[in-house]
């Protein structure tokens, strides 16, 4: 997983030509049988969330947490496990209710290894290059889970072999990755739609002519911290 979560940005501008003159330029005049065109829209730049800090801890560790990924080959469910990573699971959950995670692609999507999302730069956009290293301005201390790598669960990654996490990046594991115990941190597994997991576009983003990664629509979470609005 090393490298597989630095960038720059370009800033682009234009320089005057050369040779300008004083002679007016000409424009068509409308009539008003033929409206002037309206100018095309120009496409509006990718909005990145970022934040100063890690979320403030609104969770109730004590209670049961899933999160629905609904993607383009349908939905993924998690079982989020709350009492053994509750800042990763607290993380996770206000990413996802804050919209941060809609738009963004299953942008490293490798067999019999895992399907990762989670870099704000790895988006639908054609125009916005996909670093692998995005994430939402703040690292996570890793925590010890105690769980392991088996296939399907859900684990946050570790941008090298430290001890933090990147804050938003997350992957699905295919098959049993032990490899990565004590590394990133297990939070929750499939619950349901592993099938959906296993549709996901294959794509290794060092391939130049990888195919676009399948969007990530909403994640929606399901919490027994909801609780009935008193009725008088």
């Amino acid at each position: 997983m090393t490298g597989a979560i630095a960038g720059g940005a370009i800033m682009s501008g234009s320089m005057p030509g050369r040779g300008d003159t004083t002679e007016p330029a000409i424009t068509a005049t409308p009539t008003a049988t033929q409206p002037a065109e309206e100018p095309s829209p120009q496409a509006e730049p990718t909005q990145v969330k970022t934040y100063p800090n890690p979320p403030e801890m609104t969770i109730d560790a004590s209670k049961q947490y899933f999160a629905v990924i609904e993607t383009e080959k349908g939905d993924i469910r998690l079982e989020l496990f709350a009492a053994e990573a509750p800042q990763t699971v607290n993380n996770f959950v206000f990413l996802a209710r804050d919209g941060f995670y809609d738009g963004l692609t299953f942008y490293r999507v490798l067999e019999d290894f895992v399907a990762q999302a989670g870099d704000p730069t790895c988006t639908t956009n054609p125009e916005v290059t996909c670093t692998g290293t995005g994430g939402p301005g703040y690292y996570l201390p890793k925590e010890e889970s105690g769980l392991s790598h088996d296939a399907g669960v859900i684990a946050m990654a570790a941008p090298q072999a430290g001890e933090e996490l990147s804050g938003s990046q997350f992957y699905i594991t295919y098959a049993s990755q032990s490899a990565l115990d004590g590394r990133d941190t297990v939070f929750g597994r499939v619950d349901e739609g592993m099938d959906v997991a296993q549709s996901l576009t294959p794509r290794n983003p060092g391939d130049l002519n990888a195919p676009p990664g399948d969007e990530i629509l909403s994640v929606t979470i399901e919490g027994a911290e909801e609780t009935p609005t008193p009725t008088e």
